[in-house]
């Protein structure tokens, strides 16, 4: 195995995007802004009232690892997905990034997952996901050769839903700590904060290097209503924390070092589908090549640029090119 800069674990999904108002939402009972775990029988529901959609691989962790690929970056990703005609698409568009993608495929079980996102005219997505195969992650999926040679290991917050799963970033962690490598997490939603609050606590304080999160997540995780307060407990435990705050930008921590990071300029925000997952893909396409944090933050802050500024979380122009027109 050559050397990598990132290798990420998370959920293989395939996006099915569609635009609606706000009246479908409440007609359906979807909780706006938010990812909700669905069973089976309700994505076939949610899919048969959804309008004319648009299929696009997906998963937080994927997204993020096909950005920094895009950068140029040499990225890999860990996720299931089953011998089916999604789990074919979704290895075909990983790879086609330019991702290494290994992971055996589910012979039995449940079908690769899905994930129907509804986008509201104000470019909020609502996403309702039916995890599939991926709950089928397990320890043995991880390989040691692949995260001994990434100088960072990326995990999802949404993995902590699945006990296998949970089990898997576990040892991805370990391998990664005992080859001297960074551990980064992305907190993902706020309702996943709030279900394992204590677990996470304890994660982060214990080995995480890097973490992302936004300000809802942020302030979940520590209890409280004001995003300051949220701010000054992080930095004392974590190495590094990127806090992202929507159009008022962002914040990275590193104990006394901090970066206020103003988001990136866009002519018109189209789907905010994936933001987060390339300002990720950006922040650590810097750190993996020894960039300060405000270069950095600023990288992530041009791909997230990027990604609301059409349909669809994956990087839709060159981001290697595009870093090189705006730095040099």
């Amino acid at each position: 195995m050559g050397p990598l800069d990132v290798v990420g674990i998370g959920n293989a999904i395939v996006d099915v995007l569609t635009h609606a108002d706000d009246a479908f939402l409440a007609r359906h009972k979807l909780a706006k802004g938010a990812m909700t775990l669905v069973n089976e029988t309700d994505a076939e529901r949610i899919y048969a009232a959804m309008g004319p959609g648009i299929e696009i691989s997906g998963g937080s962790a994927a997204n993020t690892i096909a950005g920094v690929a895009s950068l140029g970056r040499r990225a890999a990703f860990i996720g299931k997905v089953r011998d089916d005609q999604l789990g074919a698409v979704f290895r075909h568009d990983i790879r086609a990034q330019g991702v290494v993608f290994d992971t055996p495929a589910a012979a039995s079980g449940p079908a690769t997952a899905r994930s129907m996102i509804v986008v509201t005219p104000d470019a909020q997505r609502t996403m309702n996901t039916y995890l599939g195969a991926c709950v089928g992650l397990t320890p043995g999926d991880v390989d040691p050769a692949l995260i001994g040679a990434a100088e960072i290991t990326y995990l999802e917050g949404y993995l902590w839903d699945a006990p296998a799963a949970k089990a898997a970033m576990r040892r991805a962690m370990e391998l990664a700590h005992k080859a001297g490598r960074r551990v980064a997490l992305t907190l993902s939603d706020s309702f996943c904060v709030e279900r394992y609050r204590e677990e996470f606590l304890h994660l982060v304080e214990n080995g995480i290097d890097v973490l992302f999160a936004n300000e809802g997540e942020i302030r979940a995780l520590y209890g409280t209503r004001d995003f300051d307060e949220a701010l000054q407990l992080v930095r004392r435990r974590v190495p590094i924390a990127a806090l992202t705050r929507s159009a008022r930008g962002s914040v990275i921590v590193a104990g006394a070092e901090i970066h206020v990071i103003d988001a990136h300029p866009v002519a018109k925000v189209v789907d905010t589908t994936g933001a987060g997952d390339l300002y990720a893909a950006g922040f650590l396409g810097g750190l993996a090549r020894g960039y300060d944090l405000g270069r950095c933050g600023r990288m992530a802050s041009l791909c997230a640029a990027e990604a609301i500024a059409h349909i669809g979380a994956r990087p839709q122009v060159n981001l290697r090119e595009l870093e090189l027109q705006t730095f040099g």
